[in-house]
């Protein structure tokens, strides 16, 4: 499994953490220095079953200055989010774990670092 995170995060952090006390094998990937592809977020998405809206931080600076808020959330605006989060990869919500069974989750709750560690 991989796991996508911001050390500066404790949220990551904490998934870190859970992972080390299961024992969990895992990937470290920090994501704002080695930044996904378009390719490698969509692949994700699909993963995780959700559109890019759904995984954006629209709280950040950068989501203001580019007013995703206003963005439309359609399939027409679909590539448009995913360039965003390509060019902006502080805009993905943290952390991401890409589990064995092929699935993903966004892991900010102990439940969801659980839920990725069942996934065989």
């Amino acid at each position: 499994m991989e796991i996508w995170i911001n050390p500066a995060c404790s949220k990551c952090r904490s998934a870190l953490t859970l992972l080390d006390a299961e024992g969990a094998d895992y990937t470290v990937r920090r994501y704002l220095e080695d930044v996904p592809s378009e390719d490698e977020i969509r692949a994700v998405l699909e993963r995780l079953g959700l559109e890019p809206w759904d995984i954006t931080r629209t709280q950040e600076a950068v989501a203001k200055e580019l007013g995703l808020k206003e963005w439309a959330r359609d399939e027409d605006t679909r590539e448009r989010w995913i360039a965003a989060l390509a060019a902006h990869p502080k805009l993905i919500q943290r952390p991401i774990i890409t589990a064995d069974d092929g699935t993903a989750v966004v892991a900010r709750t102990e439940e969801a670092v659980q839920d990725a560690l069942s996934r065989k």
